[in-house]
């Protein structure tokens, strides 16, 4: 009797986020079924120009943790879109710097062949700019207008702040590439973080301020324009999210990044790439899902910090 009496309770056997399925305080994890596909997104390598803080991914010029996904590696993936009868609409590039993987162009042509629109993450910065890359934008661009769309990082609307995030003169090389967009016809969007001490309203008006001035045309107060990104901090304590949370919260799972999307990643050393259920865990085994997309199409418990914070509570997406 007392053995049963001083026994941990299923509450005290578990730290937060430690059990998949259940939460510190015993009760049941909320999880998210794939429901509606519309966006697979390709990691093509943590290579970087530069060195951010806070970077999620820990991109640099250094970390290969992984590595160039290869145009036939992708278009393996895009056919396997068609084979399961996915709904996908959009194929998104992220890294890393994805205009430093030398088949960049070419994955981004194949994508927006078979239909797809694109959406690029960049930093507009001197991978972009180099001569070749730009040739292929302005090739890509005349033959496929705006279902090529690239979403430009630029941390915030004043340079000393982004420089501060992504080194001094980032801002300065940024708003030229941002200008050489402009110039060229290719369709921008920008994407920003909620790290200073403002409102959303004053950064919404400082961007648009901004963009008035490049004479960039986005809609700063169209959150699909101008995306600003909570921020991604693994030491913060934040709630883990129940079934039950859902009705508290007035969300639905639906609502949930991962119930539209998933990520394909090749990780340093792998024979093959693997399919991941966010964009944001590229490092974290719990989130990897197998090597096809048929192995991914199975519910993700909600068991990570950014679940909770960026996506459930902060309401973000990476997807257009």
């Amino acid at each position: 009797m007392n053995d049963l009496a001083n026994s941990p309770r299923p509450e005290q056997m578990f730290g937060k986020f430690e059990n998949p399925t259940i939460t510190a305080d015993g009760k049941t994890r909320a999880s998210v079924a794939l429901s509606d596909p519309r966006t697979l997104w390709f990691n093509t390598g943590t290579l970087c120009n530069i060195t951010c803080t806070n970077c999620y991914i820990e991109s640099s010029p250094t970390n290969d943790r992984l590595v160039y996904i290869s145009r036939d590696e992708v278009a393996g993936y895009l056919d396997q879109i068609e084979t399961r009868g996915w709904p996908v609409e959009e194929i998104g590039f992220t890294g890393g710097e994805p205009f430093m993987n030398p088949q960049i162009i070419a994955m981004m042509g194949d994508a927006l062949a078979r239909g797809y629109r694109v959406l690029v993450l960049t930093n507009a910065m001197r991978p972009m700019m180099r001569p070749r890359l730009q040739a292929g934008l302005r090739d890509l661009v005349a033959r496929f207008g705006e279902r090529l769309v690239l979403r430009v990082s630029l941390d915030h609307y004043l340079a000393d702040r982004h420089d501060a995030m992504r080194g001094k003169g980032a801002y300065r090389r940024t708003i030229e590439g941002m200008e050489w967009l402009r110039d060229n016809g290719i369709r921008m969007d920008v994407a920003g973080r909620s790290l200073w001490e403002e409102s959303e309203a004053e950064a919404r008006a400082g961007y648009g301020a901004l963009f008035a001035r490049l004479g960039i045309d986005i809609d700063a107060h169209d959150p699909s324009r101008l995306v600003l990104f909570p921020e991604m901090d693994e030491t913060v304590d934040v709630p883990e999210i129940t079934t039950a949370c859902w009705n508290i919260l007035g969300k639905s799972p639906e609502s949930v990044m991962c119930a539209s999307a998933r990520m394909v990643v090749k990780r340093r050393g792998a024979d093959r790439p693997v399919v991941l259920a966010c964009t944001l865990l590229a490092y974290d085994p719990r989130f990897e899902l197998g090597e096809t997309l048929a192995e991914s199409e199975r519910a993700v418990f909600l068991n990570h910090r950014h679940c909770a914070k960026f996506c459930v509570l902060g309401g973000a997406s990476c997807s257009v």
